[in-house]
């Protein structure tokens, strides 16, 4: 009971950072949140850490409601809403967050990624929103990828010494093992097929630029002097343009609108990607060492069956034996037992006090005998 009031305590927690890095714990209910963020209640409901929804990037009017995992946040165009501030995995998301809102100085070197995704100076810097959100992808691609390696860490050594010593305790292990990796298989599984429906969709990347809304509904003539990324933000009549074909001008506006977002996702794309990748490669590993140990029962399980029919060989050559005593048991007239008992003293065993029982046993053991020969 007292676990679940301290969980559900921590499910009211969430700190707020503004653009210039500054934090604030609120304590407060969902109800406030949708009255401080604008936000639907079924929107809201899927960064609830109590119940099970898959990972989603979602682009709405003016926030952009991000659910990666334990990463549950609320973006909009000056602020940053993230839920449990105080969780080990969501301690080192706040300080970077800290560290990357606020726009950089001239002074400062821009990253490689930065570089990467055109942002090499102050006029192409991204917006508040795609900055908050570069963080929260590198966060989740680095932790599924720390997770990746500490499985690969312990999966290979595990598989070789199942190679080399087949035992209860060590298929147990790598059984352990097999359901970890499915698990987490999933888990970048449904992190890449969202960035992949994402990227796959300009309309839904063309959501996420909030800066740019909230520039037309402020000032629809304030793009002059603008920078460079507010310039080529999708505009509210992007479907307009790319369905007409009147200037070729127009066409080509319209495929940059997406592109500093294209680029970002696609970097993060291609690390989830590999990460995947390093499961599947594991998984492979997984099923040659299953094949290999199939291969080893099945030639154990042979020499069992030749062992097998050696005995049953072995058998068969002793009711030879047993045979000819039982024939001699059964239809030989005793006309020869007065002084001749030698004669057949190994087959019949005249001589012996236990003769009814010896006559027995040999009459059932001669009837079994023949019926196993003529089968």
């Amino acid at each position: 009971m007292e676990l679940q009031l301290k969980k559900t305590a921590l499910s009211r927690s969430w700190i707020l950072l503004d653009k210039d890095g500054t934090g604030t714990i609120l304590d407060v209910d969902k109800y406030a949140i949708m009255r401080m963020v604008e936000i639907h209640a079924r929107d809201l409901r899927i960064l609830d850490p109590l119940l099970s929804y898959p990972s989603a990037i979602l682009g709405r009017e003016k926030v952009i409601v991000l659910n990666l995992e334990h990463i549950k946040a609320i973006i909009t165009a000056q602020e940053v809403l993230l839920r449990d501030p105080m969780d080990d995995d969501i301690v080192p998301i706040v300080e970077e967050l800290r560290r990357r809102l606020p726009k950089s100085t001239g002074d400062e070197e821009p990253s490689a990624q930065d570089r990467e995704a055109g942002g090499e100076g102050e006029d192409n810097e991204f917006p508040f929103e795609f900055r908050a959100l570069e963080v929260a992808l590198e966060a989740i691609c680095s932790f599924l990828d720390a997770r990746t390696i500490e499985l690969e860490t312990a999966a290979y050594p595990a598989l070789d010494e199942l190679t080399s010593q087949i035992s209860s305790r060590n298929l147990d292990r790598v059984r352990k093992l097999k359901s970890a990796m499915t698990r987490l298989t999933n888990r970048v599984q449904k992190i890449r097929d969202e960035l992949e429906n994402l990227l796959d969709d300009d309309d839904d990347m063309a959501d996420l630029y909030l800066s740019k809304k909230l520039a037309n509904l402020s000032s629809p003539a304030s793009s002059f002097g603008a920078p460079n990324w507010l310039l080529s933000s999708p505009n509210p009549d992007s479907k307009i343009h790319r369905s007409s074909k009147a200037s070729t001008a127009t066409s080509v506006q319209v495929e940059n609108d997406v592109e500093d977002l294209e680029m970002l996702l696609e970097a993060y794309f291609t690390q989830i990607e590999g990460t995947l990748n390093k499961l599947n490669t594991l998984r492979e590993y997984i099923d040659d060492t299953e094949d290999y140990i199939n291969i080893q029962l099945d030639s154990h399980r042979n020499q069992l069956i030749q062992l097998e029919l050696f005995l049953s060989l072995g058998t068969v050559c002793l009711s030879i034996y047993s045979l000819v005593g039982a024939i001699f048991g059964m239809n030989i007239p005793y006309t020869w037992k007065d002084g001749h008992g030698y004669m057949f003293k190994w087959v019949g065993t005249y001589h012996i006090p236990y003769k009814n029982f010896y006559k027995i046993l040999c009459q059932t053991t001669g009837i079994y005998s023949a019926l196993f020969i003529l089968l």
